[in-house]
């Protein structure tokens, strides 16, 4: 129950902040226009105060999206997903219909086709995500593909990859070096030791629901995944390529929408004229989410002979995992639109690492030893510092 009443707070205070920082960013530009007809000094002032808010709210937008970014997987930590296409279908279903309700509370302008391209690739990235956390651990797992994701986000946005304007920042030496140590802490937090032990032990309280047993297909007698049955080393160092590659592609999955908008001031181009409000492409990108992992489900289901492993306990959690990954995405476009990519890359990245290393440490216990420990802690360190560098170099 009280789960149930923190998830619905924490939706709420989101919903919050999006119109809170809609509404003053309105009212700020147009007391800007108003300041532009006084005095120059006090226009000044009011540009300096600006700037500082939109900092401010950046920065708020980050920290929520880190948050729930890093605690999207939680929900299904204790649940059987068998392969995971069907948990990983239900949670594109979640994301569609929360981007659906955004986009017509925002009333956004013209849909792009193109900007679905990167759902395409988001979803190709999330197939692997049920194989990683059963190979290698929630905690590891996410700072790995979190690491991955940092660097082909960040390196794209700043050096202007696949056509998308490069980002400057008012001190580069600051950026570069938050990035480096965003990108260390990935490296520090590989040699941090798992125990991805599916079933809690006794002093372990699941945060949901217990294992369920399953009926049908999905009995206990059905095939076993094939992740749970290789060997410890072999599993391991799968699921860390796995969780490379998949953080590879989240990384890629925001440049379509990024070149949308390096050509919405080109003349005679098809994106002329295209939104500069990073959340009017939310729901296109959803909408890729959403057709791509139907076709793979679909494609899945046909391989399997319409005989797919549905389990039915992963639903819940699937549907809360989809709408926590969506209204992150909601706060971090809206951090991007105050501050920017090259800046909100390495601190999303690396901080939701940071929080789904905490859950695995902290709860699921997945980190034990004093040595762990300690690596752990280095690790965290380093990537608040980096994090720390990174907005300061925006200022």
């Amino acid at each position: 129950m009280l789960e149930a009443k923190s998830s619905s707070l924490v939706l709420f205070l989101i919903a919050l902040l999006i119109n809170c920082c809609q509404s003053i960013e309105n009212a700020t530009e147009q007391g800007m226009e108003n300041t532009a007809l006084g005095r120059i000094g006090a226009n000044n002032f009011s540009i300096t105060s600006t700037n500082m808010t939109h900092f401010a709210y950046g920065i708020a937008a980050n920290v929520v999206a880190v948050l729930l970014y890093g605690s999207n997987i939680v929900p299904v930590k204790r649940i059987e997903t068998g392969d995971g296409m069907f948990f990983q279908w239900v949670t594109c279903a979640a994301i569609w219909v929360v981007a659906m309700l955004g986009d017509l509370m925002l009333q956004s302008p013209k849909f792009h086709p193109f900007a679905m391209i990167g759902g395409f690739i988001w979803a190709t990235g999330n197939i692997l995500v049920v194989p990683i956390v059963k190979a290698v651990g929630l905690s590891l797992g996410v700072l790995i593909w979190g690491s991955s994701s940092l660097l082909m986000g960040w390196a794209s946005t700043k050096f202007g990859w696949f056509g998308i304007n490069p980002q400057e920042v008012s001190r580069p030496v600051l950026n570069y070096c938050g990035a480096t140590l965003c990108l260390l802490s990935g490296l520090i937090f590989f040699f941090v030791k798992s125990d991805v032990d599916l079933h809690p032990n006794s002093e372990t309280i699941p945060l949901l629901i217990e294992k369920r047993p399953v009926s049908g297909i999905n009995s206990p007698t059905s095939t076993p995944f094939w992740i749970d049955i290789i060997g410890v080393k072999t599993r391991r160092f799968i699921g860390c390529m796995l969780a490379v590659l998949s953080g590879l592609l989240y990384g890629s999955s925001f440049t379509p929408i990024l070149y949308i908008k390096a050509r919405s001031a080109c003349n005679g181009c098809i994106f002329q004229g295209a939104s500069a409000f990073d959340l009017d492409y939310v729901y296109a990108q959803c909408s890729g989410i959403f057709l791509a992992s139907t076709v793979y489900f679909a494609i899945y289901c046909a391989a399997m002979k319409n005989k797919p492993r549905v389990y039915s306990a992963a639903i819940l959690p699937g549907l809360l995992s989809g709408v926590m990954w969506a209204l992150a995405t909601y706060c971090w476009f809206l951090a991007n639109n105050y501050l920017s990519a090259v800046i909100t890359f390495p601190i999303v990245t690396a901080g939701y690492g940071l929080v789904a290393a905490l859950w695995g440490c902290l709860v699921f216990r997945e980190i034990k030893g004093l040595s762990n420990c300690f690596v752990f802690l280095l690790a965290s360190c380093v990537v608040l510092t980096g994090s720390l560098l990174t907005a300061i170099s925006k200022l």
